[in-house]
Parts: structure tokens; sequence; C-alpha cells
């Protein structure tokens, strides 16, 4: 594991990659997202004002930071417009990150959180440079990178998020979420 000098940032890497794991990840919960709320909830919001280039100091603050502001808001705040405030800062330390290098010689399962934001993003750039970095760095999970990459390159957006952001939803994507297409 990479060091870093910030106790949040060693604490959340080692409890995301050593303590929870894929289900955890993926199939979460409210044991998961309380567990998590109570471990690292508190330094979401005064962490979350800082600029994207003060957790660029090193590899793995950049990691632990991209989790804290990509992965905990969706479990901090389901069904909430919080759960995609910290979404801009997390996508600035991915391709910070990206600009450094940070995303090679990392395990699959570590590089396709850093890559995560690019995947959660609603702009088409960046769902076309997270199919690219996906295929290479994280194939396992290059399929959730191709649907999300069609459902902007579809909608501009995600339909699954409408409601919660009091967007009104077109029936084509009301169509869309109820065949799946919500994550």
């Amino acid at each position: 594991m990479a060091v870093t000098n910030r106790p949040w940032a060693r604490d959340l890497l080692y409890c995301w990659f050593h303590v929870l794991g894929p289900a955890a990840w993926f199939a979460g919960g409210e044991d998961v997202d309380a567990f998590l709320k109570v471990q690292f909830g508190r330094w979401l919001t005064p962490l979350g004002t800082q600029s994207a280039e003060s957790f660029l100091t090193d590899r793995a603050t950049a990691r632990a930071a991209i989790l804290l502001f990509d992965q905990l808001p969706r479990n901090l705040f389901r069904d909430d417009p919080r759960a995609y405030r910290w979404d801009p800062l997390a996508l600035a330390i991915t391709h910070g990150a990206i600009r450094k290098g940070w995303h090679r010689g990392l395990s699959r399962d570590e590089a396709q959180f850093v890559l995560m934001p690019l995947m959660h993003s609603e702009a088409i750039a960046d769902q076309r440079l997270s199919l690219r970095l996906f295929m290479r760095y994280a194939p396992g999970s290059l399929s959730f990178a191709r649907s999300h990459h069609r459902m902007i390159a579809r909608f501009g957006r995600f339909p699954h998020r409408n409601a919660v952001l009091g967007r009104h939803s077109t029936a084509a994507e009301i169509r869309a979420v109820a065949a799946g297409f919500s994550w």
C-alpha cells in the first residue's frame, strides 16, 4: 500500500480495500453506509472545500480523496442530491492523477476506483476517456463503463439521477431507467 501522511487517507484506503470488498462496494446497504458514515463522514464536508491540487501531493492521498468524494457520498446520501455534490472535485482529482500517471501500476480494483469519476461524469469526453482507460487498466469493469457511456451518448445525462436532482425526465429516459439503466 502506498504511503500517505494523512491519517484519514491511510485509514480510508485500508478500510476500502482490506476491510470492505466488492460485495460492500457494489451491493452496499444500510450497514455499509452506517459504517462509512461513522468512520469517514466527518471528513467529507471540511475536505470537500479544498482544491483538487491539495490532494495531488502523493498517489495514496489522491486515491483516498477520489474514494472520499466519489464513492462515499453515494453511500452516505442515497436518494439525495448530495450524493453528487463532490463529483466535480473527484473528477478533477482523477484527471490530475491521470496526468501524473498514478493510475498505472495499480491493481485492477484500485485502478477502477481511480477511474470511476470518469464513468460517473455526464460529459461525453470523460466517458470516452473512461472507455479507453477501463479497457486497459480495469477491464473487469469495462461493461459498466460501456453502459454508462451509452447513457451519456444517448441522453447527455444519467436519467436515473433526474428525480433526485429535480430534473424532468423524457419518455425515452423513463423507459431506459425502467429497462435497468440505473446504477
